[in-house]
């Protein structure tokens, strides 16, 4: 969805259009202020949309996020043992072990989990660190 207008009016200048969010959008939005140390502000400047709206979203029970599927506290967290190694050029080209899952995150990391793994406590470490 388009935020701004490309279309000029008598002033000359560009109108900005109201962004128009779908319900599961506002959910998904609501949901992000959940995670342990990430505030409304920083998840309003992700959207380019004013912290006011999302609040005004967390009051409204059709969207705001079931604390019970939050991400757990801090206190709660479980962490998985990550060891980090150099890569090398022939591990790109390596093919994956039956039990191995590769994960590419923004700015270019890679993951890769081989072995056993709880798939909650990934899935929180993975919004840990986009977040």
């Amino acid at each position: 969805m388009s935020t701004i207008d490309s279309g000029h009016y008598g002033d000359g200048v560009a109108r900005r259009t109201k962004r128009l969010w779908t319900d599961e959008e506002k959910r998904s939005i609501c949901f992000q202020t959940t995670t342990p140390g990430v505030s409304v502000a920083q998840v309003a400047r992700r959207y380019a949309v004013n912290a006011n709206l999302i609040f005004t979203w967390l009051r409204d029970p059709r969207f705001a996020p079931d604390r019970a599927s939050a991400p757990v506290s801090l206190e709660e967290a479980c962490f998985l043992p990550v060891e980090i190694v150099a890569e090398t050029s022939s591990s790109v080209e390596a093919p994956a072990t039956e039990n191995q899952i590769e994960i590419e995150l923004a700015g270019g990391h890679r993951m890769r989990i081989s072995g056993s793994y709880d798939p909650e406590a990934l899935a929180r470490l993975i919004r840990g660190l986009t977040a």
